[in-house]
């Protein structure tokens, strides 16, 4: 029997099959025989024998003009189920913790509900900072970090129109900026991979926040972290915006996002 830490007797043949399916994985398009025993790290005629065995169970095809090899018709239904179960809420969670006890900053989850980005979490720091927001709140897309980041990163023409009806309420209390002006702040989201306030709409709160993409490369949910704007780092290359960033392709990457 063995030991608590000692590891479990598997079956090598079986994590060398996964092996191969991994390396297959991270090609662009059906690979050649040679191709994947360089990237498994394998011989051509060891990798071939295994090639054979999971083309006969579904988990790999080969084209019959090419003779290259490519994701078979079980690894695709595995795959899609997996992505179904995958649930952002669950995943971020997870790392939400970690990444508050990190930063030392309050934490927050945003997806896209109904009226707009809504909290679905919060991880609250040792120093709070005083909000008028809660879970189940819906915040504003273009004065708050969270919203700023569906606003620049998601393909939706949903939340395309979305943007458009905050402008246009904005506008009619003098609040709106240009067109110009939008696109330029935009830009430099999705060139920074970081939305950032500093007081915009919540006096004296400042705030980072990153995307979480799914395995299609939309916006399945927004990451940040907010804090007294007197002590938060808001710098794009400061701890804060670095461990968000890496929090954020965590999550993504786990949703089945190939970057």
């Amino acid at each position: 029997m063995p030991q608590p830490n000692q590891p479990r007797p598997g079956i090598k043949s079986v994590e060398i099959a996964a092996s191969i399916l991994e390396a297959l994985a991270g090609t662009p398009s059906a690979a050649p025989l040679k191709s994947l025993a360089a990237a498994a790290r394998m011989s051509p005629a060891k990798v071939h024998r295994y090639l054979v065995s999971l083309t006969r169970s579904g988990l790999v095809e080969q084209d019959p003009v090419t003779g290259h090899y490519g994701i078979g018709r079980l690894s695709l239904a595995l795959g899609l189920k997996a992505l179904g179960r995958v649930d952002v809420v669950r995943l971020a969670s997870d790392a939400m913790p970690a990444l508050r006890d990190r930063i030392d900053e309050t934490v927050a989850l945003t997806v896209w509900g109904d009226g707009g980005p809504t909290i679905v979490r919060f991880e609250e720091s040792h120093h709070p900072v005083t909000l008028n927001v809660r879970v189940g709140s819906v915040l504003p897309i273009l004065t708050t970090a969270l919203g700023k980041v569906y606003a620049a990163f998601s393909r939706s023409p949903r939340i395309g129109e979305a943007v458009k009806n905050e402008r246009r309420r904005s506008a009619g209390v003098g609040g709106t900026m240009s067109k110009t002006a939008l696109d330029s702040t935009l830009d430099e989201v999705r060139a920074r991979g970081l939305a950032r306030i500093a007081g915009d709409q919540l006096p004296g709160v400042s705030a980072l926040a990153a995307p979480i993409f799914d395995h299609l490369g939309d916006v399945a949910g927004v990451i940040g972290a907010l804090g007294r704007q007197e002590s938060f780092d808001i710098d794009w290359e400061g701890p804060i915006a670095i461990a968000i960033r890496e929090t954020a392709s965590e999550v993504s990457s786990r949703m089945g996002f190939a970057g």
